[in-house]
This record gives structure tokens, C-alpha cells and sequence, in this order.
């Protein structure tokens, strides 16, 4: 039994204005507050160096280990791989420079002792700046 015929049915709208108006005040707040939150900025004039660059460059010696344990100076093989005779080497090969750079290219597969043996001869040669040099991996 239908009890509304005569009735006519309406459709269902959503308002969408209440929406509209929420949606633009939220708007309007966030374009005063983006104006607002930029930070105050400094006007900092740097200082510069007119520092003359180095005349020379500093004197660097490579002492090269293989992984058998042999010894190369500066590209020139040694006979003598005793502490003493990598010593003489160095020496040789700083020619009387001040403070050289002692770069050991050491084999990953060389025994701990022959770097020991070299960082021994800078050491009683009287050079005391050592680093190593490494290679990066492929991937990296």
C-alpha cells in the first residue's frame, strides 16, 4: 500500500556552499601565514683572503708494497728491504726536502709487517707525515 501517491518525490542535493566557504577561509589562512613565515635575512658581507697560492707544491714520497712484500721507492725498486735500507731510500728520495709526505700504496693481500717496516724507516728517517692511499669501490 502506498500511503503518498499523490506525493511528489524530491532528489536529494548536497549543499556544496558550507563547503565552499570552509574551503576559502582555509585558503585565505594559509596565504597569510606562507607570507609571514619567511625568515628574517642577514646582509653578511664575507670576508676574503688574498692569500698568494703556495709556490711549490709539497714534496710527497709513494713507497709502493706488493703483496710478496717488495718494496718500491718513487717508482725505483729496492735491493735492500730491511727498515734500514727503506730508510736510506726515503732519505735518498727526499734529497734533503723538508717534511715530506711518506703515501704508502700498500696490496690488500700484503702482510701488516712490511707496512709496519716502512711506517719504521719514516719514522727513524725523522718523517712523520704518513697517510695511505686507498681506491674506491666501483660502485660507489
Amino acid at each position: 500500500m502506498n500511503f503518498q501517491r499523490g506525493r511528489h518525490h524530491e532528489e536529494f542535493e548536497m549543499n556544496l556552499i558550507p563547503l565552499i566557504d570552509v574551503l576559502l577561509v582555509i585558503i585565505i589562512f594559509l596565504i597569510v601565514s606562507a607570507t609571514f613565515s619567511r625568515t628574517s635575512e642577514l646582509q653578511i658581507n664575507l670576508p676574503t683572503a688574498e692569500a698568494n697560492t703556495p709556490q711549490e707544491k709539497p714534496l710527497t714520497i709513494e713507497v709502493g708494497v706488493d703483496a710478496s712484500g717488495k718494496y718500491v721507492v718513487n717508482g725505483k725498486g729496492l735491493a735492500d728491504s730491511s727498515v734500514s735500507g727503506i730508510s736510506a731510500a726515503l732519505q735518498a728520495a727526499a734529497n734533503g726536502g723538508k717534511e715530506p709526505t711518506i703515501i704508502i700504496n700498500a696490496d690488500a693481500k700484503t702482510t701488516h709487517q712490511s707496512v709496519i717496516d716502512v711506517m719504521e724507516a719514516s719514522r727513524t728517517a725523522g718523517y712523520t707525515h704518513i697517510t695511505f692511499a686507498t681506491q674506491s669501490k666501483a660502485g660507489s
